[in-house]
């Protein structure tokens, strides 16, 4: 009799994790439109990524900024979240949800920023004008 792990069935294409990190982050985006509705401080936030520890217990949501009044609109709003996921994910647990600003999106804007810096400093751009020499 082969063990579980040798069976013909087919292996998942990618780890557990990614897919419910998949999914948490599509639950949690509509929820967040659906209450942008009532409370202002959500209208901008914009979900990029969930990251789920291992165990399932905890995720942490990456939004494209987090400014204070929106941290302080989404940590009142957590148990909602929550109960949304619960209601349209099947979980054995739901996960404790922590907010965090993406540390990719503020690595974009960086290289943004040097790439601008560097075109600026091109022989015969003009400071701020935004072309490089060769006038693109």
């Amino acid at each position: 009799m082969p063990g579980r792990r040798n069976d013909s069935r087919a292996r998942a294409a990618f780890p557990r994790t990614a897919r419910v990190n998949q999914v948490l982050r599509e639950v949690v985006a509509d929820a967040l439109e659906r209450l942008a509705d009532a409370d202002e401080r959500l209208r901008m936030a914009t979900v990029t990524a969930v990251a789920t520890t291992p165990d399932l217990r905890n995720a942490t949501v990456f939004l494209s900024s987090l400014p204070p009044e929106m941290a302080e609109s989404l940590d009142a709003h957590r148990t909602a979240l929550q109960r949304t996921i619960g209601h349209e994910v099947r979980l054995k647990r739901t996960p404790q949800l922590a907010f965090a600003p993406d540390p990719a999106v503020a690595s974009g804007e960086r290289v943004e920023e040097i790439l601008r810096r560097i075109g600026n400093d091109a022989p015969g751009a003009e400071p701020g004008d935004g072309t490089t020499a060769d006038g693109a």
